[in-house]
């Protein structure tokens, strides 16, 4: 029996009982001053931690400290600015750094290896310390600050993405909820994303890592935008254990699907919103693989297919030229048969084996739909996997190319 989830119409990074968070503007934001760019989440209570990182081996110092500090798998507080990314800053990004994480842990009298410390916006820039110094005693946080967060970490972000939701176990009931950020840099295995969850649910150290893990790997790490993979991303979640309902869920622990299930559908509806906010995107594109020789095949074939410039380009101008997705697709490492492949573009069928006729009219006029599903079944194999990407316009052409000015 599939998981019954509630989703929370007002869902936050604090929709989880026991979580407060807030923010403030410190001035970090040299094109927006009066933005709020630096922002607190913390819990009433030490919580399990777990924590997944970018694949690039340039690693931002905020990121490297928190990897040290979640070594032991325990955290309570999170502290991020947005505007700068403290990242190729040397040594005195470190100790940038390790001060964030100094001044949290004196603000709610926690050790300083229980705080999280996330930094995002341009790269290379020494890091205004002394604005986040006088910035953070600003900052109040209460339990309806979820929304504040997620609006304080957001760069070049249009919206605020956030997604909650509410399952049952027995008696009790769990919430998990989270916020992401990203909207360029954005490419599997991680990207300029920063993502935050928060669970009431009492979950084992193990079980909150490996379902972290799983969930990044079928959400975060399915949507791309622009091919690159940033320094500073990291996913994190914290487990409370404030619902109580008993047993902590270890493996076997029959809540512990459910639980798994619940990060799983949060993780994939801010992948979602991460990838319908992408620079310049005027729409989201999904692009489902079934019958591959494997998961690992589908999942190669849906990130090439999603990640391609041409098909990128195509679907922004409404031209259905399903080739450029069968070129991908036949470059991605998946395995293959021409004569095996059917293709549908939102649901009209183009290829089956050999080209299908088709009103190409009418399948342009609905390529220019905001969302855009592409289903391509290889017929090899039981593998399957979803990607999401977005458009590529001239929109992001001229984001990137002002960033810094």
């Amino acid at each position: 029996m599939s998981p019954s989830f509630i989703h929370l119409p007002d869902g936050s990074v604090t929709s989880a009982p026991g979580f407060l968070a807030g923010a403030t503007s410190a001035g970090i934001k040299s094109s927006a001053a009066e933005r709020a760019d630096l922002a607190l989440l913390c819990a009433l209570t030490p919580c399990t931690a777990a924590a997944v990182y970018t694949t690039n081996r340039l690693k931002a110092a905020p990121l490297l400290l928190t990897q040290r500090h979640l070594a032991d798998g325990r955290a309570q507080a999170v502290i991020v600015n947005s505007g700068n990314a403290n990242c190729l800053t040397g040594q005195q990004g470190m100790r940038d750094a390790m001060e964030m994480a100094d001044l949290v842990a004196n603000r709610l009298n926690i050790p300083v290896t229980d705080v999280i410390v996330a930094s995002t916006g341009v790269t290379g820039w020494p890091l205004p310390i002394e604005r986040i110094r006088a910035a953070l005693p600003r900052i109040q946080t209460t339990e309806d600050g979820g929304d504040a967060f997620a609006h304080a970490i957001m760069t070049t972000d249009t919206v605020a993405k956030q997604v909650a939701v509410r399952f049952a176990y027995g008696d009790v009931e769990y919430t998990v909820g989270g916020c992401a950020k990203g909207s360029g840099m954005i490419h599997p295995q991680m990207a300029t994303m920063l993502a935050f969850l928060t669970t009431d649910a009492p979950v084992a150290g193990a079980v909150l890592a490996e379902t972290l893990r799983e969930a990044v790997d079928t959400s975060f790490n399915m949507i791309t935008v622009d091919g690159d993979t940033s320094t500073n991303d990291m996913a994190v979640i914290l487990a409370s254990g404030a619902a109580g309902g008993g047993d902590s869920f270890e493996h076997g622990h029959p809540a512990a699907p459910a639980f798994q299930a619940a990060v799983r559908e949060v993780c994939m509806g801010l992948a979602r919103r991460l990838a319908r906010d992408g620079e310049g995107a005027t729409k989201l594109i999904e692009v489902r693989v079934e019958g591959a020789a494997s998961v690992d095949d589908a999942r190669r074939a849906a990130r090439t297919v999603a990640g391609s410039p041409l098909v990128k380009t195509a679907l922004h101008g409404g031209d259905p030229n399903w080739g450029r997705v069968l070129a991908a697709a036949g470059r991605s490492g998946a395995e293959l048969q021409e004569t095996r492949i059917t293709l549908h573009l939102q649901d009209t069928c183009v290829f089956q084996g050999a080209p299908v006729p088709f009103d190409e009219p009418a399948l342009g006029a609905a390529l220019s739909h905001p969302e855009v599903r592409i289903h391509l079944d290889l017929g090899v194999g039981q593998g399957v996997a979803t990607a999401w990407g977005c458009d590529l316009s001239q929109e992001y052409v001229r984001i990137n190319s002002e960033y810094t000015t």
